[in-house]
């Protein structure tokens, strides 16, 4: 029986509507919620995300702020960009669209960034909150693959967790914040150097993929009727594609994430979120 598919398009719209609200509820008390980007370059996926930001953004009644530099931009510029965000009363919060062009250093960057005014929840302050279980900002996309779960009722409590890959941006982020006690899960981060990655992801109820292999994960590496969570996005011969083979897994797994449509949507939902945060909503 072919697994059933998370719709992360579906859940976002839920997840924007509440978003909307707690907008409009700060609107009528006098505060309008602001989010800005800063684009270093040209880079068309980057651009493809960014736009996607605000017009999210814009339908859920926030105000978007552009900021752009070109790929040749140095250091001091780009760090001068970020203070001039951090110091602007109309930006509750703000995302430093990453990857950066070669040359720059972004995790300087990103450090420089106001904790108050961390969009994405990557800020080494806020990751340290997160790590405390203390109230901050999270990481987007690990939020948005949580509440990708709870749309579809996927308890994660006492669940055994395998995440392939160990970025700062998906993998460490969420195994700290499954293995909290609010989520309860039982975690393993593996990577593309993990020896009989099969027999490790095979162990797993819920496997999260998130490595940027596109194509890595196939039906061997997946249990019967586990949940599959795809985070990969990789543009193929002008297609995006995922870190799971999508068709054969799907034969094994119970539950699947697309690419496009599963984690990515979520993602602006969980950045959006953060914002109104931050915003005070």
């Amino acid at each position: 029986m072919p697994a059933r598919i998370l719709s992360g398009t579906d859940a976002a719209a839920v997840w924007r509507a509440e978003i909307a609200g707690r907008v409009g509820a700060l609107a009528a008390d006098g505060k309008r919620v602001g989010l800005a980007t800063l684009l270093v370059g040209g880079d068309p996926a980057s651009e493809v995300y960014v736009r996607g930001k605000h017009t999210a953004a814009e339908a859920a009644g926030i105000r978007s702020f552009d900021q752009r530099l070109p790929a040749s931009a140095p250091q001091d510029e780009v760090i001068a960009a970020v203070r001039s965000l951090n110091d602007d009363p109309e930006v509750d919060g703000f995302i430093v669209q990453l990857p950066l062009p070669d040359g720059l250093d972004a995790a300087a960057v990103v450090e420089r960034i106001d904790p108050g005014k961390d969009a994405d929840g990557l800020h080494p302050y806020n990751l340290g909150r997160v790590a405390l279980e203390r109230p901050a900002p999270r990481p987007a996309t690990p939020s948005g693959i949580l509440r990708l779960l709870d749309h579809y009722e996927i308890d994660t409590r006492g669940r055994r967790i395998v995440i392939v890959g160990r970025s700062a941006l998906v993998g460490r982020p969420l195994s700290i914040m499954l293995s909290g006690r609010e989520r309860n899960a039982t975690v393993t981060v593996a990577h593309t150097g993990t020896p009989d990655l099969a027999a490790v992801t095979g162990e797993a109820e819920i496997l999260v993929v998130a490595a940027g292999r596109p194509g890595m994960i196939g039906a061997e590496h997946v249990a019967p009727g586990s949940v599959v969570v795809d985070v990969g996005t990789t543009r193929v011969d002008g297609r995006l594609q995922g870190d799971v083979r999508f068709a054969e897994v799907s034969d094994v797994a119970g539950a699947i994430t697309p690419v496009p449509g599963g984690v990515g949507p979520m993602t602006i939902a969980g950045l959006l979120a953060n914002v109104v945060w931050l915003a005070g909503g």
